[in-house]
């Protein structure tokens, strides 16, 4: 029987051949075929930290472990009681992070196999990071781009020539990152491909995640994203994931797409990875038909793939790339844009910002982030571990276990679900042996360390893994 996660993989071929009606979500085309995004229910919320797990009795095939200690409870209610709920989060409540670990408000330590979605690359509050950010704050936080301030043009120039881009347009998050990347394509579209006003169009892959604003829901194939949001933002259009022949038929169908925006591997659909060259062929072919290459890089970039960015793999060079996550080591937001000149000066002054976007507190934080990734050689690091890692887990022999994959240290393994046991319950009881982290797409389970761990730590690790799958039976 095919995995959720294997019928998805499948039923995105499919969507080649769906057509979408003027004006509706892009998921209309992939919502009967993709499942929708698990996540713990109500009954869930709030439950397990110690203990054997414990049947439920609502339901004797699904298993789940004894409820939080009442401390914990009392952080979780309070939350639940003031907050929106907007977020399933793991019932654990954490007080602080060093390196690869977290610990919880009574001391008791985890590996940290999330990083913050892949933010806190560099270990959790790196001294380097927090002494930048510290010394910063001391002096001036922010400014706006009203007026010039003495750091950000220190960073934009190490970004740059870091990463080979003539231009950085700094912004905050991911999805600020994304939006203005999406300005950013349809700009050069009208002001330089020619494409009549209002008819720039941007396709995606589908699986894709870039964040919760309007125009992230409405280029997603995730129910769980849109549903219940409409309406939604024109002039976006899906095609699968690593479907070279699905991207040259809608180049040539239509003459106004003005870029392609892609991750270079889909980590919030499972941590999908496309054969060998797609990045490289697909900026080939987007060449000829006069689009741009957006590459996605605020979960892959950055050294977690075993690369400083991941299209590197492919031999690619993006015309934009977005960067967040790691940029700031996970102690401010902080997002990038890059592009050389004849793509990135088509905005002009007053065309586009952000009141925090380049704030000094960002720009000594972010230069700092990067030059520990740099001097610590976190790229190389991931690429070994990612290998040793991945080698441990394929040895693990347990019919929980349906496949491992991924690069560097972006990683998941795939649960097979069997008796009332999935990977939500496989992450509770990951959390119970010492090591958190959550589940992704379907069935997948994000396995995504700081970089900067040992090897003797990451083996140490991977036996917490082996050994509780194993006492599932």
């Amino acid at each position: 029987m095919l995995t959720p996660l294997a019928r998805a993989l499948g039923g995105l071929r499919a969507i080649q051949a769906a057509a979408l009606p003027a004006g509706a979500p892009l998921a209309a085309a992939a919502a009967s075929i993709l499942p929708p995004t698990p996540g713990p229910g109500p009954a869930l919320a709030g439950r397990a930290l110690t203990g054997a797990a414990q049947p439920d009795p609502e339901d004797p095939d699904r298993h789940i472990a004894p409820a939080p200690t009442a401390r914990q409870q009392a952080f979780i209610e309070r939350e639940d009681r003031c907050g929106a709920h907007n977020y399933a989060p793991l019932p654990v409540v954490i007080a602080r992070g060093k390196g690869p670990f977290l610990w919880d408000v009574e001391g008791r330590r985890y590996f940290d196999f999330l990083s913050g979605y892949s933010s806190v690359s560099q270990g959790h509050c790196h001294p380097k990071i927090i002494a930048a950010l510290k010394s910063q704050a001391d002096r001036v936080t922010l400014t706006s781009r009203a007026f010039f301030n003495d750091v950000l043009g220190e960073y934009e120039e190490y970004i740059t020539r870091l990463l080979g881009y003539d231009k950085v347009l700094p912004m905050n998050t991911g999805v600020e990152g994304g939006e203005t990347a999406c300005k950013l394509a349809r700009r050069w579209g009208y002001a330089v491909k020619g494409v009549p006003k209002d008819r720039a169009r941007i396709v995606f892959a589908a699986g894709n995640f870039w964040g919760r604003t309007m125009s992230a829901i409405s280029s997603s194939t995730d129910p769980s994203s849109y549903e219940g949001f409409g309406p939604y933002m024109p002039g976006f259009d899906v095609i699968p994931f690593n479907d070279l022949h699905a991207l040259e038929a809608k180049l040539k169908a239509d003459p106004d797409i003005v870029a392609f925006y892609v991750e270079p591997i889909q980590g919030e659909a499972g941590v999908i990875i496309p054969d060998a060259g797609y990045l490289r062929r697909a900026h080939e072919m987007l060449r000829r038909h006069g689009a741009l290459l957006i590459a996605d890089e605020v979960q892959t970039g950055l050294a977690r793939t075993g690369k400083m960015l991941a299209q590197e793999w492919d031999g690619a060079r993006a015309d934009i790339t977005i960067l967040g996550k790691a940029l700031s080591g996970g102690a401010y937001p902080v997002s990038a844009v890059l592009a050389d000149d004849p793509v990135m000066l088509t905005i002009g002054r007053g065309q586009h910002g952000s009141t925090y976007g380049g704030n000094p507190l960002a720009a000594a934080v972010a230069k700092a982030a990067l030059e520990v990734i740099v001097d610590e050689g976190l790229a190389e690091q991931a690429q070994r571990l990612g290998e040793t890692f991945r080698a441990r887990l394929s040895c693990i022999r347990s019919p929980l276990v349906a496949a491992v994959r991924g690069r560097g240290l972006l990683n998941a393994l795939v649960v097979a679900p069997r008796g009332g046991v999935g990977a939500w319950e496989v992450c509770l009881r990951l959390r119970d042996a010492g090591l958190l982290t959550k589940p992704t797409h379907g069935e997948a389970i994000r396995l995504a360390p700081p970089l900067v761990l040992t090897e003797e730590q990451l083996l140490e690790a991977a036996g917490i893994i082996e050994r509780v799958l194993l006492s599932f039976g």
